[in-house]
């Protein structure tokens, strides 16, 4: 069962999921700290560049199963043009302004 995302508890991440869905860049890009950082499976990478690859230039997109650590971790199907689908998790950290400053995924 997949959780609306308006429905997600995290402000920061429910923005997040958003503008991932609707291929915003601009909206994404602003969502995040400055010097915010992310890894995938575990090895960090560079940011804006796999945000291009793996999102916005392969119409990435995420529905979320569920959440935990107050809407700081979530579980999810992505799919984008060039993996398909998998099961995913993601976990944030949201500074005292709200903006994620790091994000990590990587499949469940």
């Amino acid at each position: 069962m997949t959780i609306q995302t308006a429905r997600l508890s995290d402000p920061a991440v429910r923005a997040f999921v958003s503008a991932v869905n609707a291929h915003d860049r601009d909206a994404f890009l602003a969502l995040l700290a400055p010097g915010a950082t992310m890894a995938d499976d575990g090895s960090d990478r560079d940011l804006e560049e796999w945000v291009d690859r793996e999102i916005f230039t392969s119409h990435g997109h995420l529905d979320v199963d569920n959440e935990s650590n107050g809407g700081r971790s979530l579980l999810a199907h992505y799919r984008n043009d060039a993996w398909g689908e998998m099961r995913t998790r993601w976990d944030f950290t949201v500074d005292a302004d709200g903006r994620i400053s790091r994000f990590e995924t990587g499949q469940a």
